[in-house]
């Protein structure tokens, strides 16, 4: 591979006078897994939005594989192969668990609002919606609502429903907040699982987590990089222990 999946080039957005993200730059190849973390307001969020087309960047530049991609929509990004999730759970609560997989793989169908056809009927969404299900680790609980299922699985199916459309590059935010130590461990082998054909950004605040999935961190604070290396230069970084792991022992 010659190139990066996708890549942030001196990325900045401002909001007024305010610099939420300042010369960011980020390499994701598919592989690994790069993790990007820092204190509440370090800029992570904006950083994702950026890169999924939901913010424009002030300046700077966004690369999938070596096409510039700086300024498309979110569905542009998505129709090219770019994935991602959100702080705050996004599903079709009413729906079960399979309806919600298979509308994502049906969002990839020429003309995929067809309200008169039946969508058991397509079989190559179906096909898709059942191997998103099986990589998830849901295949078991497809006919469940999904608001009525654990708050770690109803991550597991918002994982589930971005497989289905095809990602290569996925950028998770924060796919951890608010689980047990076992639905922890199990999204943890799930991203693990998941890095082999895809490149990875994940927002986290779970230490442990993210020492156990990182193969390359990032650390923010007030929208700049202050370190960048694999997890055990991070570690050693006297300003990043000072700025923002030192903080996180106490």
């Amino acid at each position: 591979m010659t190139s990066a999946l996708l890549s942030a080039k001196n990325l900045t957005k401002r909001f007024g006078g305010l610099a939420a993200v300042n010369e960011v730059s980020v390499d994701l190849w598919q592989g690994r897994i790069h993790a990007v973390i820092g204190p509440n307001g370090a800029g992570k969020s904006t950083l994702t939005n950026l890169l999924s087309g939901d913010l424009e960047p002030t300046s700077g530049q966004v690369l999938l594989g070596e096409q510039d991609v700086t300024g498309w929509t979110p569905e542009k990004f998505s129709r090219a192969g770019l994935g991602r999730s959100y702080q705050k759970t996004n599903i079709f609560q009413p729906f079960t668990v399979w309806e919600n997989v298979r509308l994502a793989a049906q969002s990839r169908t020429p003309n995929a609002a067809r309200w008169l056809s039946s969508a058991a009927g397509f079989g190559a969404n179906n096909e898709r919606a059942g191997r998103a299900l099986e990589m998830a680790g849901l295949a078991q609980r497809r006919n469940a609502i999904a608001g009525t299922i654990s708050h770690g699985e109803q991550r597991q199916l918002e994982i589930a429903m971005t497989l289905a459309t095809g990602p290569r590059v996925l950028l998770l935010d924060e796919p951890l907040a608010g689980m047990g130590t076992a639905e922890a461990e199990r999204m943890v082998q799930l991203l693990l699982k998941l890095k082999e054909a895809h490149a990875i950004m994940l927002v986290e605040h779970d230490m442990d987590a993210v020492f156990a999935l990182a193969d390359q961190l990032t650390v923010m604070v007030n929208g700049q990089v202050i370190a960048s290396g694999t997890p055990a230069q991070v570690r050693a970084d006297p300003t990043v222990q000072s700025a923002y792991l030192g903080e996180e022992e106490h």
